[in-house]
């Protein structure tokens, strides 16, 4: 049974416990950047190789995962499902999880790997999608929650670049400050 509240560390545990490569992308990576947004799903694009795709379903057993489309039925994902290029919207006993085989005109996992930040969450290491390529591709794509989202985003990310701008200032006028 699914929890009514969503553990998305829980699921991203899983996942690091099984090895499956894969980049936080969405709602909780805009949260992981520091975007004032709520989100109700795990949105992650995955490695589609049959190595990692064996890794996967293997958390996906463990984590109890189904589609969460059908109600009347539990239909799980199988590893032909997994390596499409399709959404897969799964419910797990820690939350909602969606896998992207891509997204926004195309994207895969090879495509926006070298696009992505390592983050250090709890006591994982998680990868996650820079904030300009986010916003970049939800702009390829854009929904109706996407016209919300995206100025949120780019004020996250003007005020991130302030921050790294004062950073930068404060280091500076400090070494200034040593040479006189």
């Amino acid at each position: 049974m699914a929890n009514p509240t969503p553990d998305f560390l829980e699921i991203l545990k899983i996942l690091s416990k099984h090895e499956a490569d894969f980049i936080v992308v969405g709602g909780v990576c805009a949260v992981l950047h520091g975007a004032p947004v709520t989100t109700f799903d795990l949105d992650i694009v995955h490695s589609r190789s049959r190595e990692n795709v064996t890794r996967l379903m293997s958390a996906l057993e463990e984590l109890e995962a189904y589609y969460r489309e059908r109600k009347d039925k539990r239909i799980t994902p199988k590893q032909a499902h997994l390596t499409s290029q399709g959404r897969h919207l799964l419910i797990t006993r820690s939350g909602p999880l969606d896998l992207l085989g891509t997204i926004g005109s195309g994207h895969t996992y090879n495509d926006l790997l070298t696009r992505t930040v390592e983050l250090k969450v709890s006591n994982l290491k998680v990868r996650i999608l820079g904030l300009q390529t986010l916003i970049k591709v939800k702009k390829e794509t854009i929904t109706e929650k996407d016209k919300i989202i995206i100025p949120i985003l780019q004020r996250t990310l003007a005020e991130k670049g302030k921050g790294k701008e004062k950073t930068e200032k404060k280091n500076h006028n400090s070494e200034n400050n040593r040479l006189y």
